[in-house]
């Protein structure tokens, strides 16, 4: 397949974050097409905005933005008409509907979602437990976890669990090694949620061969066995059976994917949690 490309202009007040995130979940859907992404963060000046449109009128191609500032928004739809760039806001059709809904205005703060809130210091709290608590460290207070998350070796416990802290989820991993018995703990605790990871031999084999491979370590001991590895699966599985704890399988799953139907699951095993 031939690939082709195109010029994706994303402007933003903010971090950009949104924009990037949108394009990307959009461009994805088309095969064979990649997007050569331009982010302008943080454009808040009419200085700032001319170097954008500057930029643009040397690769002219789709403009999406947020902007606040209306003044701002005229100047870059003038300049996408003169270089015939199409051009998004992607918040104003959610803002025409909130609008519409509400029977109120809005009211124009740049970056408004990344305010110093009591929600930025809640992610910052649950960031700081998740790396203290990162591979099985300080098993002691495991019961202050909003989630735990147990697997073999290799089925994305560390990344998951970032992601989650990112959603403001205290997270603790813990691996699961041969011979090695988990914390007792963990079956007497209520509060956090438990969840254990697998994926398939073939899967975790192949990961572990390339980790091994980047540490130039030798990859012929068991670690990278396709029986060891499937009894080390099989142990897990009846572990968390046993307890009744959810499994998600992350074989085919990417990380993004893995924590949502995580917080999903938190979400109501914490309204369980609060019944009893």
């Amino acid at each position: 397949m031939v690939r082709s490309y195109f010029h994706l202009h994303l402007v933003s007040d903010s971090t950009g974050e949104t924009l990037i995130n949108v394009g990307r979940a959009v461009a994805a859907q088309y095969e064979g097409v990649s997007a050569i992404e331009h982010v302008y963060p943080l454009v808040r000046s009419g200085t700032q905005l001319e170097r954008v449109i500057n930029e643009i009128e040397q690769a002219p191609g789709i403009v999406l933005y947020t902007l606040v500032g209306r003044e701002l928004t005229e100047r870059l739809e003038e300049a996408c008409r003169a270089t015939g760039s199409p051009l998004l806001s992607v918040l104003e059709p959610v803002h025409r509907l909130l609008q519409s809904y509400l029977g109120t205005h809005s009211t124009a703060r740049p970056g408004a979602q990344h305010m110093l809130n009591a929600e930025y210091f809640k992610r910052i709290d649950a960031m700081n437990f998740t790396l203290a608590h990162d591979d099985g460290n300080l098993p002691h207070d495991l019961n202050e976890a909003d989630v735990i998350l147990l697997g073999v070796s290799r089925t994305s416990k560390t990344p998951t669990a970032i992601y989650l802290a990112n959603r403001g989820l205290k997270t603790t991993n813990i691996p699961l090694i041969p011979g090695v018995p988990p914390p007792a703990v963990l079956e007497t605790l209520r509060q956090p949620l438990i969840v254990g990871l697998i994926a398939s031999p073939e899967r975790i084999v192949q990961i572990r061969q390339n980790r091994l491979l980047s540490l130039k370590a030798d990859d012929s001991s068991s670690y990278v066995d396709r029986d060891a590895v499937a009894n080390e699966i099989a142990t897990s599985r009846r572990l968390f059976a046993r307890n009744r704890w959810p499994v998600i399988d992350v074989t085919r799953r990417s990380i993004e994917e893995t924590a949502a139907a995580i917080v999903d699951l938190h979400r109501e095993h914490r309204l369980k949690f609060l019944a009893d």
